[in-house]
């Protein structure tokens, strides 16, 4: 694999152009080499680099958690990658941020089973949500059926 055009670096990356050209706006890539034209010219480092991106933005971590540590993203490029959260890891090496996305996570899967709860006590009532709780094999759900009027519907007429 040889220097490539932004679309076949963006295809061999999994993603589109726009979303390449992004990334390197937001400082997640370097620039990269320019044709005399002006193209961009992708290298195999920059595209491992940009699967990398892709990996971790799959992963949950967002755009401004991979720019505060984007001097760093090449490191994960090694076969094998180093651990983020490595007893060894330098200080500020980025596992902080692995530390506040995991933290975000915990609070959003809290945030869901309160909801969860809350909407199976509503439908089946106490038992229900306690049972789900307290590690019970979950009973499959009878389906709820809600009947919905748009308001603007005028009522049926009364039959005499």
């Amino acid at each position: 694999m040889g220097v490539m055009r932004i679309g076949e670096a963006a295809a061999a990356a999994g993603c589109t152009p726009r979303a390449l050209r992004l990334y390197e706006q937001r400082g997640l890539l370097p620039p990269p080499g320019r044709t005399a034209s002006g193209q961009r010219d992708y290298r195999p480092a920059e595209v491992a680099r940009l699967r990398v991106i892709r990996e971790l933005l799959g992963s949950g971590f967002t755009i401004e958690d991979l720019r505060s540590c984007a001097d760093r993203l090449h490191l994960l490029t090694q076969d094998p990658p180093p651990r983020c959260g490595a007893a060894d890891a330098p200080e500020g090496s980025g596992s902080g941020v692995v530390g506040r996305r995991l933290a975000i996570l915990d609070a959003e899967i809290d945030r869901l089973t309160r909801l969860r709860e809350d909407l199976a006590r509503r439908a089946f009532g106490d038992r229900a949500a306690f049972e789900d709780r307290a590690g019970a094999d979950p009973q499959p759900y009878e389906p709820v059926s809600v009947t919905h009027r748009s308001p603007a519907a005028p009522p049926a007429p009364a039959t005499p």
